[in-house]
């Protein structure tokens, strides 16, 4: 439990200092769960490639095709925008 500065008797810097603290540690949990729930659907994409995305290869066809080419365009908007390429190229 974390105990709160009273506003009447502490200085203001600290109180500022304590505001900063506490946003700096909101981020990051807040950091830290977006990344473990990127790295769960990381992990879900893998396993799916991983069986073929549920595709018999007597199944393969050219709507499968196009679903994966989908997924792939999607995917490359996020690794454009991750490692700064396509149209988020500096």
């Amino acid at each position: 439990m974390t105990t709160r500065l009273n506003p009447i008797t502490t200085p203001r810097h600290e109180l500022r200092a304590e505001k900063a603290r506490r946003n700096k540690e909101a981020a990051l949990n807040a950091f830290i769960g977006k990344k473990a729930e990127i790295d769960q659907m990381l992990a879900r994409l893998q396993a799916l490639s991983d069986d073929h995305f549920n595709c018999a290869p007597d199944e393969a066809g050219w709507a499968m095709v196009g679903t994966l080419e989908h997924y792939a365009s999607l995917l490359k908007r996020i690794t454009d925008s991750a490692f700064g390429e396509g149209e988020h190229a500096r």
